[in-house]
């Protein structure tokens, strides 16, 4: 199999302490890009909460710098001071949360980057949550709606008669109040290197790079965190059909969903290329199959879609639409009917050509730009995957027969083995099928 290697320059090491530091070499590039990925799934109902205010107040204090005092105390750099202190360095910083990590971004000027290692590190060792930047962060998380919307709700029972019961499938716990000891507490479990990756894109060299990182985070102690997705208890979906009362969605508000679950493989499968064209053909663009048939054709759904999703936890194919009111039955039926004909007979060449063609062309626009780039390698990296793993991924769609995505369809796509979750508010009873 044609297998593509990434040309520039890259160094990986694992720490003494667990931390994965991956440098990738950007010849010219301006800018340096950091990416910190730290396991963060909520597997422990009763740290929920903490671990939402700990991911808003993380960035916002260190014990060092700024006046003197302890982390939690009034001395150490304030949210404004550490703010000052990335503008001087041209360096940007972002936090995200996913269903699996937590991640800490930088772009910074590459003379910065030294800098920027610097001011990671007092985050990474030296936090300070303070009580006004906490009390801020409860504020604004009670003003956000707590009750999970129509479409969280289907999700979450489609996923739980699926595959079982599962942390990601719970519902959210209700909001506790924890202290700034708490998040001492929780970071010093949490924000660890054990099982961390931390990739930097630069202009500089790799060797040289690796050692500023080490001078800067030796220091760092800890883990591995244990917040990691467990897998589901069923590796495929229990098939049948279940649908929500109408009862659990606000009156007037004028939809019905649709949401399945199918078998899946990884990204890391062999089957998984076939598997995405075969995905793409019956929901993963615009002119799609259930495109054509459900929104064009019948009018039935304004929104219709269908993607492979995959997490540490499992993988299914889930296809997902959006109509009006009165409709879940009718677009589950017209479902099965996209389900069953392309598992009988598998998509035409010209179908596969197609999808070939875009997915190919979206593997390049996810590397468009360096800060994408930066993200898609720290990714594949926290996943196990190899770093050139999306130009070896191209290659292997080019060696895709039209004979292995309909393999993949009939077996993939059969519709007897998907479970087809609806939610309408004219429907007033609980449904279930198998």
């Amino acid at each position: 199999m044609l297998r593509f290697s990434v040309t520039r320059k890259t160094t990986d090491t694992t720490f003494g302490n667990g931390l994965r530091v991956v440098v990738v070499q950007a010849p010219g590039a301006p800018l340096a890009e950091l990416r910190l990925v730290l396991p963060y799934a909520r597997t422990a109902p009763h740290l929920s909460t903490a671990q939402e205010l700990l991911a808003a107040c993380l960035g916002t204090g260190t014990a060092t710098g700024g006046s003197t005092g302890g982390g939690s105390g009034t001395g150490g750099s304030t949210r404004q001071e550490i703010a000052d202190r990335a503008a001087d360095l041209g360096a940007e910083l972002s936090t995200v949360v996913t269903a699996e990590s937590l991640i800490m971004a930088a772009s910074v000027l590459s003379a910065g980057l030294p800098g920027a290692l610097e001011l990671l590190a007092d985050l990474m060792l030296r936090p300070a949550y303070r009580e006004p930047e906490l009390a801020l962060a409860q504020r604004r998380t009670a003003a956000a709606p707590r009750v999970p919307g129509a479409r969280q709700r289907l999700r979450r029972a489609l996923l739980s008669h699926a595959f079982g019961n599962h942390p990601l499938m719970d519902p959210p716990p209700e909001p506790t109040a924890p202290s700034t000891g708490d998040l001492y507490d929780l970071h010093a479990r949490a924000v660890v290197p054990g099982g961390a990756v931390l990739l930097v894109m630069t202009r500089d060299e790799p060797d040289e790079v690796t050692a500023l990182v080490h001078e800067r985070l030796e220091g760092w102690a800890g883990g591995p965190s244990g917040l990691v997705l467990p897998p589901f208890a069923r590796r495929e979906p229990l098939p049948g059909r279940i649908a929500l009362p109408g009862g659990t969605t606000p009156p007037g508000s004028g939809q019905a969903l649709v949401l399945t679950a199918g078998p899946a493989v990884p990204a890391t499968d062999p089957g998984h290329a076939p598997l995405h064209l075969a995905q793409l053909v019956l929901g993963g663009y615009a002119s799609s199959l259930l495109a054509r048939r459900i929104r064009d054709r019948h009018g039935l759904a304004y929104a219709v879609s269908a993607a492979i999703r995959g997490n540490r936890a499992g993988s299914w194919l889930e296809i997902e639409c959006a109509g009006a009111p009165g409709t879940a039955g009718r677009i589950a039926e017209e479902i099965t009917n996209c389900l069953r004909e392309l598992a009988g007979d598998g998509p035409a060449p010209r179908e596969v050509d197609r999808a070939r063609a875009y997915a190919t062309g979206f593997t390049r626009f996810a590397l468009a730009t360096r800060t994408e780039e930066a993200s898609a390698l720290a990714g594949f990296a926290a996943a196990g995957l190899p770093l050139d793993w999306l130009q070896f991924y191209r290659g292997t769609l080019t060696e895709v027969t039209y004979a292995h995505v309909a393999e993949a369809a009939a077996r993939f796509l059969d519709p007897s083995k998907a479970l087809i979750a609806t939610l309408d508010e004219d429907e007033e009873s609980d449904q279930w099928t198998q």
